[in-house]
């Protein structure tokens, strides 16, 4: 099986709660905490020695590091296993929603992690299932999917499949195009709107991750839903342009655990600060599908409609030329003026 047939199959069975290897130098067999049930842990592991692997933002916020790496949350974090750690005290862990609800749990002890790139590579897998990032090192029990390390390493060139494409009229604009592709190596669908015409100048594009609260349902916490009608406004005053609407709820933590992140900042904290307790970087995404949809449409360079410097050194990384940055301001309300000021403070979002 191909390196992308085998990472759709391993996002099935990790989200199933089943075994998955993660194939490299020191290959790793794990089940998902948030998925794996008490009996299949039983089954996987009969002696109960499996420890559990968490990441390193995660291991931060429980007070946990390897001595080594304790100053570096990127850094993942292996806690040994010992005879109360079962499953529910496990997911109890690695969820964040339960920290003031449960009593202290400990003492906790990490050890050293045998192989750093295999353990990336598995909590990459599990932030690309939708799940949170901690994981049952089972040892050599046997996984029922198989997925090259290579095929989580950042930076991994994507390819996107066209499979369907349609006239779409939209009020107050040109005439519009929609069109779906699927990404070879996740599955997931992403579409893009190619608006009118741009006459082989670089077109105004807008990269815009789904955001169901606010695009659907109009949630007053973020600025998605304006921004996503004011860029298709901007796109039609300039003539033509595209936008994409990628697959990347929650800054790509998945729809679940921005649901989490809410809670969390129900109590208090930031956006940026509610990602990292979660065991998340405070921005998951990366943009190679998006570079790989533009690329189908015949584009290399584009006038990109952004506030956000990470999209335009993700489009230029992956091969596509940004000509230009084109602000795209929103005004704010009582509700997201915070979240607006932490993602500029903490996570280079242009005023």
């Amino acid at each position: 099986m191909s390196g992308a047939g085998a990472l759709r199959t391993a996002i099935a069975a990790l989200r199933g709660g089943r075994p998955v290897r993660i194939a490299g130098p020191h290959p790793l067999v794990v089940a998902a905490v948030e998925t794996a049930t008490q009996e299949m842990l039983d089954l996987l592991d009969p002696e109960g020695a499996a420890p559990l692997l968490l990441s390193g933002q995660r291991a931060a916020a429980l007070a946990l590091g390897n001595a080594r790496d304790a100053a570096d949350p990127a850094q993942p974090v292996v806690v040994a296993r010992c005879a109360w750690l079962d499953a529910a005290t496990a997911l109890a862990l690695a969820d964040p929603g339960q920290d003031l609800l449960r009593a202290p749990i400990g003492p906790l002890q990490p050890q050293p992690v045998a192989d750093e790139d295999a353990a990336k590579a598995a909590l990459a897998l599990a932030r690309a299932a939708g799940l949170l990032p901690a994981l049952w090192l089972v040892g050599d029990a046997a996984a029922v999917a198989t997925v090259p390390i290579d095929a989580l390493q950042p930076g991994t060139a994507r390819e996107v499949a066209l499979v369907a494409r349609a006239k779409l009229p939209l009020d107050g604009l040109p005439e519009t195009q929609i069109l779906a592709f699927r990404a070879a190596d996740d599955g997931q669908e992403h579409v893009a709107l190619v608006v009118g015409a741009f006459g082989g100048e670089p077109p105004l594009v807008r990269l815009h991750s789904e955001c169901l609260t606010g695009d659907v349902f109009g949630s007053l916490k973020c600025d998605c839903g304006p921004q996503l009608k004011e860029a298709l406004r901007l796109i039609g005053a300039a003539g033509g342009g595209v936008l994409l609407y990628l697959r990347q709820e929650g800054r790509g933590i998945g729809l679940a655990n921005k649901l989490r992140a809410y809670a969390l900042q129900d109590r208090g904290l930031d956006t940026v600060d509610a990602n990292l307790r979660l065991g998340f970087a405070d921005d998951e995404r990366d943009y190679a599908h998006a570079a790989a949809m533009l690329r189908a449409l015949g584009i290399e360079r584009v006038r990109l409609l952004t506030n956000n410097p990470a999209k335009e050194a993700g489009l230029a990384a992956a091969g596509i030329a940004v000509a230009e940055r084109v602000a795209h301001h929103m005004p704010t309300n009582p509700h997201n003026a915070d979240y607006i000021a932490a993602k500029q403070a903490k996570s280079g979002h242009l005023p």
